[in-house]
């Protein structure tokens, strides 16, 4: 996802109608930001000393108070480390939403084979978006578990933040599976033409010119075609925009030769 519709995401969920007054106290207070907006890329090597011995503090944190667990939890949102995922399974069962929150997003960067299935059912049945929003975007780094039906039923009927992920995701499980590229596609392609949020229909542009590659030709040609129609038609600037840099970027002559028609004839600038 670019950094336009990152800033979109982070705005979009203010608009989101869950828990409002818990979420407001305890986000604001415990976490002071989404953990999914803290991620970094990993380390350099002259990192790693220091990773380590955070580490090693982090989990400690992760087996003391409230207020320790949630500073392990979010060393491990930023870094990997396979002792952590004992401590940080059973945390998914956790009444405070925040507490889940964080043990997803932290699973997200530290995966675990053990915890799929307490993923899949967050996604499906918390009652918090947060949550299932930070479970769609962990999920995307299971490619090798059962998740493509959960996350196209995510992207079909959850709420714009957790669509938003939903559509990085499939493009995730997408590019590891040439099995799964085609119906992951085939719902972005869905949902770029028909939901209602801009930054929704931006990222499925985006996911979907990640995964162009892999697609057939007939599938390719629908992209190219459905992109051209996004970028003359849709209401929103910002979804144009998009789609004119993934044409752009699918390096193919054909549809070249059409962005050039349109300037000539005057629908594009």
């Amino acid at each position: 996802m670019n950094d336009a519709n990152q800033k979109l995401s982070q705005e979009g969920l203010a608009n989101l109608a869950i828990d409002p007054d818990l979420l407001a106290i305890e986000l604001a207070a415990q976490l002071a930001g989404d953990p999914l907006d803290e991620l970094e890329l990993d380390k350099t090597n002259e990192d790693l000393v220091n990773s380590s011995k955070e580490c090693d503090l982090a989990l400690k944190w992760l087996q003391s108070g409230n207020e320790e667990r949630l500073q392990g939890l979010r060393v491990f949102c930023e870094h990997r480390d396979p002792r952590a995922l004992q401590f940080l399974v059973p945390l998914l069962d956790e009444p405070s939403p925040v507490i889940r929150m964080s043990a997803v997003y932290a699973l997200g960067r530290n995966p675990c084979p053990q915890a799929i299935d307490l993923l899949l059912h967050l996604l499906r049945f918390d009652s918090n978006a947060y949550v299932r929003k930070a479970t769609a975007w962990s999920l995307g780094n299971y490619p090798d578990a059962p998740v493509l039906e959960p996350l196209i039923n995510a992207l079909k009927q959850d709420v714009a933040a957790v669509r938003l992920w939903a559509s990085s995701s499939l493009a995730e499980v997408g590019l590891h599976s040439f099995e799964s590229s085609l119906p992951a596609a085939n719902q972005l392609l869905e949902s770029l033409q028909v939901d209602g949020e801009p930054i929704v229909r931006s990222n499925c542009i985006w996911s979907l010119g990640r995964l162009y590659s892999l697609l057939s030709e007939e599938i390719q040609i629908q992209i190219e075609e459905t992109f051209i129609f996004v970028l003359l038609n849709d209401r929103e600037p910002s979804v144009r925009y998009e789609a004119r840099i993934a044409l752009e970027q699918l390096d193919n002559p054909e549809v070249e030769k059409k962005l050039k028609s349109l300037i000539d004839d005057g629908q594009l600038v």
